[in-house]
């Protein structure tokens, strides 16, 4: 990765300071879209602590950064567990090394995760996400799934991170009130709500995300999720671009572009809220 000479200073920072900030994901609005932690770390430190901190912090994920020769490591807490793939802090992870001027605005960033390498690039005032599309299957409803939701479903599908459930309407969508308890008992303990968006619509699509399975009963955008609507959307509305809104309480909004392929490419805004540093004495037993 080339870097820009003036921002030397900002390197050596980066390898010193411990900084934590919290920043809004999918909005360009503060209080909107989905908040996440994101801490820049000087060396790694055992998964025990980070989910420590995670827990501590009390977002729904905090992102972990650490410099490496070709980009940065990146791994993804909720308060309760490792997750292996996260958007929202992802997109966050990246603003935060191009806000306070650790990268170059011309230069992609390359993050080291579980889910493979995922590349960041700045488009202006928006950040696209690379990301690895999580196909569905079509499955038998469970009947707890119908008990779950309290309403109608047009069409059900499974991926490896939830079910996937094509309501009615765009209102069914927004009105719809979980049974969490009982979602927490299935299988899979995640759902994606989705339906098409009424005529006239900005939208092409619109989702909700319930994962009481990762300790959120719902998340207010989910940049994963969007990795399997993405082809989910293509193969009913037979284009491969689309302007996705997903209707929690916070709401948040998506570009998800999708030709076919094996990536997904999530595009979205960012905003940073609080700035921060971590003790120096959290590392002693790192």
């Amino acid at each position: 990765m080339g870097w820009n000479k003036d921002l030397k200073g900002s390197i050596q920072a980066l390898l010193t300071n411990c900084k934590s900030l919290t920043v809004d994901a999918f909005t360009s609005k503060p209080f909107q879209g989905n908040p996440a932690a994101v801490c820049i770390l000087p060396t790694p430190q055992s998964e025990d602590w980070m989910q420590k901190l995670a827990q501590e912090i009390n977002l729904s994920e905090t992102a972990f950064i650490v410099r490496q020769e070709d980009g940065f490591n990146l791994r993804w807490f909720t308060p309760i567990i490792e997750v292996p793939l996260c958007g929202h802090a992802t997109l966050a992870s990246a603003h935060v090394l191009w806000s306070e001027g650790y990268i170059a605005p011309n230069e992609p960033i390359h993050f080291h995760t579980k889910s493979g390498v995922l590349i960041a690039q700045k488009q202006g005032e928006w950040i696209e996400l690379d990301f690895p599309v999580n196909h569905s299957q079509v499955i038998s409803a469970p009947q707890e799934l119908g008990e779950v939701l309290g309403v109608p479903m047009k069409c059900v599908m499974k991926n490896s991170l939830a079910y996937l459930v094509e309501v009615e309407s765009e209102d069914v969508v927004r009105e719809i009130q979980p049974n969490f308890e009982l979602l927490k008992s299935l299988p899979i303990a995640n759902v994606i709500v989705t339906s098409s968006t009424h005529k006239g619509s900005e939208y092409d699509f619109i989702s909700r995300f319930f994962a009481p399975g990762v300790g959120i009963n719902e998340d207010p955008v989910t940049g994963a999720a969007h990795c399997c609507l993405a082809p989910f959307w293509r193969e009913r509305q037979k284009k491969d671009q689309f302007l996705a809104y997903q209707a929690s309480k916070r709401g948040g909004v998506l570009k998800v572009r999708y030709d076919g392929g094996s990536r997904v490419y999530l595009g979205g805004q960012a905003v940073s809220i609080i700035r921060g540093e971590l003790s120096h004495s959290l590392f002693g037993d790192g």
